[in-house]
Order: C-alpha cells, then sequence, then structure tokens
C-alpha cells in the first residue's frame, strides 16, 4: 500500500506560479512512474505530467513548456513546477504512483485556481 499526501495548490493569477508537492509513504524506488493528473469541473482527468523510475518524464501538450515534473527519491517525493500558469488549467491534481505489480494508488487532490 501506497499513501500519497498532495500539498501546494491554491488560488493565483493568471502568468502566475505554483508548485505542487506529492509526499509517498514509502520509497519511490518501488514506485515504476509517478505522475500528476487533474480533473476539471464537469471533465474527466487527465494526464498532466508523470516521471518513471529512471526519471522518463511525459507531459500532456497543453502544459509543455509551462510545467515541469521531477523526483526526489531520498525524500520520496514527486514535484510540479507550474508557471505562465493559465485560467484552464484551473482543476484539482491529483498525484498518482503505478507500482511495478500494475497497482495504481491516488493521492486526495489538491485545489488549483488561476484567476484571469
Amino acid at each position: 500500500q501506497v499513501q500519497l499526501v498532495e500539498s501546494g495548490g491554491g488560488l493565483v493569477q493568471a502568468g502566475g506560479s505554483l508548485r505542487l508537492s506529492c509526499a509517498a509513504s514509502r520509497t519511490i524506488f518501488s514506485i515504476y512512474a509517478m505522475g500528476w493528473y487533474r480533473q476539471a469541473p464537469g471533465k474527466q482527468r487527465e494526464l498532466v505530467a508523470t516521471v518513471t523510475s529512471g526519471g522518463s518524464t511525459k507531459y500532456a501538450d497543453s502544459v509543455k513548456g509551462r510545467f515541469t515534473i521531477s523526483r526526489d527519491n531520498p525524500k520520496n517525493t514527486v514535484y510540479l513546477q507550474m508557471n505562465s500558469l493559465k485560467p484552464e488549467d484551473t482543476a484539482v491534481y491529483y498525484c498518482n504512483a503505478y507500482l511495478y505489480t500494475g497497482v495504481d494508488y491516488w493521492g486526495q487532490g489538491t485545489q488549483v485556481t488561476v484567476s484571469s
């Protein structure tokens, strides 16, 4: 079992920045990939960014060049640095851990609101 605790959400003006953090309850060396997903009201949950244990990253086209995902293995933490935020980035952001066993775990979510 993996518990994920997100933090760092909030309200920011368009063009501003936020950094989300996701702390895992176990060493993330045992986790194949960690990522961030988001869900806006009335929309399906969508992938934002992922990073594998080997450091490979993947981003949604809508955030490329603005968001950066990184992982700090000693701290069992994954970060999402979000720059040049837009109102359309407003959503609940969820941390995800995908284990080598094929099991998914999710955090409780953190709200990001970008005002125009």
